[in-house]
């Protein structure tokens, strides 16, 4: 084999074996931590290379951590890390807590706020400096039926103790636009709503409404109050609406039942002309049956007609007079 062969066989293999020594064995990183003062073994960085763990991920924080004069050490760091949490966050967030004197953020309590998906370094940082939510316009109807409209600030301050399983922002805004809604409702008139918006801040303060969330409600704000519609006067109007339909349906029940009861009265009359009529047309068979058994004579026949036509003429000469009657009166 050529002498220039087999060089360049061993470089490619000093090469090969520099490299895998170096990703295993991060020197430059181990020399880093030694310089920060951190005292780290080398294998203990080989050990976070056979678990899969990046080291700079987990060294680079444990530096600042001990340069700011924090006690965590660098199992809880990758114990963190493995878990899945965010390690430089945690201690950017152990950082901002111990130079604005939060001492109850210890390590364990920032890594459960971590890992419980909440940001724990924009939690310190609020706690710090307080946050401000605004409200939309809420709407509430006062005794009188007016309806007032309440636009509130809210400062908040984040709860510390409370970030791992207490309400999000959500729940505030929705305790605060009920106390504005239960307050503007027990008010008896909308003026006393305007004339003293503050009752609104002090009554929802007073409830609590900050229990069971992450933070802390430090103030509420009423930023504006406007008037909405008179509900009252609308729903009164929209009653006798409804009270005129159902009165105008009732009514008109009641005429198509007369309606129907006349025509159930024209329909008897002719019912009993129709006897009537029947009636009539028996007459002549009696008489004929009592002319042939002998009990009607000629005679009361002929007086029987006698008086038919005597009825008869009363009865046309009392038509007459009326109508001369009604001449008269025209």
């Amino acid at each position: 084999m050529p002498e220039y062969v087999f060089t360049g066989m061993l470089i490619v293999a000093v090469i090969i074996i520099l490299s895998l020594f170096f990703t295993f064995f991060p020197l430059g990183l181990w020399i880093s931590a030694i310089a920060a003062g951190v005292k780290i073994n080398i294998f203990t960085l080989v050990g976070m290379r056979l678990r899969r763990v990046v080291p700079s991920r987990v060294v680079n924080p444990m530096i600042k951590a001990h340069k700011a004069g924090l006690n965590a050490t660098i199992n809880q760091l990758e114990s963190h890390y493995l878990a899945g949490g965010n390690v430089d966050r945690v201690v950017n967030a152990l950082i901002a807590a111990h130079r604005a004197n939060i001492m109850s953020l210890t390590f364990e309590r920032c890594a459960a706020i971590d890992l419980a998906g909440r940001d724990v370094l924009q939690a310190v940082q609020m706690s710090v400096n307080p946050k401000v939510i605004e409200t939309p316009y809420i709407a509430g109807v006062a005794i009188n039926g007016i309806e007032v409209k309440a636009k509130a600030r809210i400062t908040v301050r984040a709860n510390i103790e409370r970030l791992v399983g207490g309400a999000g922002e959500d729940t505030v805004i929705a305790r605060v636009g009920e106390g504005i809604v239960s307050t503007i409702g027990s008010s008896n008139s909308h003026t006393v709503v305007l004339e003293n918006p503050d009752r609104i801040s002090k009554t929802i303060l007073e409830k609590g409404l900050d229990a069971g969330t992450a933070f802390e409600i430090l103030s509420i704000d009423i930023l504006d109050v406007d008037i909405g519609e008179n509900i009252g006067a609308n729903l009164q109007t929209e009653q006798a609406i409804a009270d005129k339909n159902i009165a105008q349906a009732k009514a008109e029940q009641r005429r198509a039942m007369a309606v129907a009861q006349e025509q159930e009265m024209k329909a008897r009359i002719q019912e009993m002309r129709a006897k009537v009529v029947e009636a009539e047309a028996k007459l002549p068979l009696a008489m004929a049956q009592a002319f042939s058994e002998g009990n009607l004579g000629i005679m009361d026949y002929m007086n029987y007609k006698n008086i038919e036509a005597d009825t008869g003429m009363r009865d046309s000469i009392k038509r007459m007079s009326s109508h001369s009657s009604e001449q008269d009166k025209k």
